[in-house]
């Protein structure tokens, strides 16, 4: 059975897509349409701006979710997934490709989705840190005992989880994780605390805009971060899409359950090779792969 999969924000590369603009001409009118859908020329950036201009959350979010949205599209008859997923913003992705979604509603919604995050943001200093060689569990444990809100945010792959909130909360975490014997406690370069519960006005403003949105039943089934299983139902698509802001992404559960309801050959649709490395971490025993476009 064939999983395709969707990454998210930080899979942004200078240059990206404009192959696919070049070369075919429904990604032309899709690229062309978004610039009318957001008011502004992303594929200027996307094409010709810097990496500095590419890593604005207003541009970075709605640029991932467009590169891989229109290279399924792309794809044309040999798209034929039998289960889809996403990291975090590449659900929306992944809800185009299986028709939850049209390309025009999640386009809004993951413009709508980056602005009300950056507005989060902004209440509160804050921040992400990748703990690497530790068990899940002590991780959890530690944010626990931690003074202040931090939290596990990012189930990556086993060894590998992002916790996430207040930035001296993070910071404090860090030092007792690798007190704990973390190989690396590394803060990393984001505008906030994704995943965590300094996301609320993030969620609240985007639960609107979901629930005035027409979510299609699917094609196939759309493992969502916040479940971890088999959803086929639009209106718990949804619950789960507005949950997603301040809960965690559970990749590696996850691709355990799609690995086990059949799943054997992973592709990635879209930017980098990201998530592609963390199945091969999680079940070594599948196949991984980008998708080829002829």
């Amino acid at each position: 059975m064939k999983a395709y999969i969707f990454p998210g924000q930080g899979a942004q590369f200078v240059g990206m897509g404009l192959d696919l603009y070049e070369k075919y001409p429904v990604a032309q009118e899709l690229f062309e349409d978004a610039n009318s859908i957001l008011g502004f020329s992303i594929t200027d950036i996307m094409f010709e701006g810097t990496a500095e201009d590419l890593k604005q959350t207003k541009v970075t979010q709605p640029a991932v979710f467009l590169h891989a949205a229109i290279m399924s599209k792309v794809l044309g008859e040999d798209f034929k997934p039998d289960m889809v997923a996403g990291h975090s913003l590449g659900e929306f992705s992944a809800l185009v490709a299986n028709k939850t979604l049209n390309f025009e509603d999640a386009l809004k919604l993951v413009s709508k989705r980056a602005l009300a995050m950056q507005k989060a943001c902004e209440i509160q200093e804050s921040t992400m840190a990748a703990i690497l060689g530790l068990d899940d569990e002590v991780v959890e444990r530690i944010c626990e005992e931690t003074a202040g809100i931090v939290v596990a945010a990012n189930y990556n792959c086993p060894g590998q989880l992002v916790i996430s909130g207040a930035t001296a909360a993070v910071e404090a975490a860090c030092e007792k994780l690798k007190e704990a014997g973390a190989r690396r406690a590394l803060i990393l370069p984001v505008g906030g605390a994704f995943h965590s519960p300094l996301m609320e006005p993030a969620r609240e403003e985007l639960a609107a805009a979901i629930e005035n949105t027409d979510f299609k039943a699917p094609i196939c089934p759309v493992y969502q971060n916040v479940t971890t299983t088999a959803v086929n139902d639009p209106s718990e698509i949804k619950k789960n899409l507005i949950a997603q802001l301040t809960a965690p992404v559970k990749w590696t559960q996850s691709v355990r359950n799609m690995v086990k309801d059949g799943g054997s050959h992973f592709i990635e649709v879209g930017p980098g090779k990201v998530l592609q490395g963390l199945v091969k971490k999680i079940d070594p025993t599948v196949e991984s792969a980008s998708a080829i476009i002829s």
